[in-house]
């Protein structure tokens, strides 16, 4: 309840209950059986009393306080240290280790930068504004992850190259899990959406061993700059398909030529590349994810493209007008679930090595 609330409640009800009396202590004891007099101060109380009578109490997630010596806060050094120390308590090995290391690098990043108060509650109102912007067909995190580089870090972590296989790129801010289904030749792109292209390719294995039904999501701009999603009147997919590898691991469909974008600039996003003084441009590519069972997922982007002038060709890969087109071949190698874990933990072990030095 509002304060405002309060008092118009105050100033309503907080009067006293005459029956006749200039006073009304004065009243007969038939009066003051028949009426009730009260105080302000109660008739206030008993209206608040009334208006929570269906609110549930607040309750405990039902963890007890921990049996710890924590000094009280009042030096930078004792907050750090008291949390490290509840952080002791987290079940979770994974979360424990986590959440330490990221407390740790926090705390030393707002000591040795001195944050003001003014600077933090700027950047938890930017975080706010993030979330904000996010909806169904945008992902504004996902955004900022890529402009300060997490994005592709955590990404080149979790998939370190593997001798010849396809090397792994970010998802980026507009996939999306409802791309239709497209048949070998079909078209992703709707007729006027740009210059057209031709997509052709195998899924293998490092050993070259063809994959069968695989499933690859791909997805690109228009020639306009943006993506279906990104349209005020968006109502189904465009420019984007689902398909799958055939038994030879062959897969092949249309496509238009993507072109350079910028990355949305209506948002929080934006307003920090303009303040950093970078640019958002990006250059033109063609996304893909693939999956097949007992293999890695693997996001990837392309953009190599070979020019192509006949006519009996373009009608051939069902462009239904002009004689040209853009050719993109390109061969998937998907590296094994084993492949990966190995690749990763050797990758993981190499790190811990040099934490353990620097610190």
């Amino acid at each position: 309840m509002f304060a405002r609330d309060v008092r118009y409640l105050y100033q309503s009800y907080g009067s006293y209950v005459t029956v006749g009396q200039s006073d009304p202590f004065r009243a007969t004891d038939t009066q003051r059986n028949k009426y009730r007099i009260v105080s302000p101060e109660h008739q206030f109380r008993d209206l608040v009393m009334a208006s929570l009578h269906d609110v549930e109490r607040a309750v405990s997630n039902g963890i007890p306080p921990p049996k710890l010596d924590l000094p009280y806060p009042d030096t930078p050094e004792f907050i750090t240290e008291n949390l490290l120390k509840l952080l002791e308590l987290t079940p979770n090995p994974r979360h424990k280790f986590v959440l330490k290391n990221l407390i740790k690098h926090l705390h030393q990043f707002i000591n040795e930068t001195s944050i003001t108060t003014e600077e933090w509650m700027t950047a938890i109102q930017f975080l706010t504004r993030v979330g904000q912007k996010c909806t169904t067909t945008r992902q504004e995190f996902i955004l900022f992850s890529d402009i300060l580089g997490a994005s592709a870090l955590v990404d080149a972590i979790n998939n370190p190259p593997v001798s010849g296989g396809t090397e792994s790129s970010v998802l980026g801010p507009f996939f999306l899990e409802d791309a239709p289904e497209v048949q070998f030749g079909d078209s992703i792109a709707s007729e006027g959406k740009g210059e057209y292209m031709f997509v052709e390719g195998r899924v293998l294995s490092t050993d070259g061993t063809p994959i069968p039904g695989a499933t690859i999501d791909t997805w690109e701009t228009d020639a306009f700059g943006y993506y279906d999603a990104q349209y005020k009147n968006f109502e189904k997919p465009d420019c984007r398909g689902r398909l799958h590898s055939g038994e030879d691991g062959r897969y092949g469909y249309r496509a238009v030529v993507p072109v350079a974008y910028p990355i949305p600039g209506d948002g929080p996003v934006g307003e920090m590349l303009v303040a950093l003084g970078r640019h958002n441009m990006r250059p033109n590519h063609l996304h893909f994810a693939i999956e097949a069972p007992g293999y890695n997922k693997l996001k990837s982007l392309v953009v190599k493209l070979q020019d192509i002038k006949d006519e009996a060709e373009a009608r051939k890969r069902g462009f239904p007008k002009g004689d040209s087109f853009k050719l993109l071949q390109f061969d998937i190698v998907l590296v094994t679930e084993e492949q990966s874990k190995a690749a990763f933990e050797k990758f993981a072990k190499e790190q811990a090595q040099k934490a353990s030095v620097r610190f």
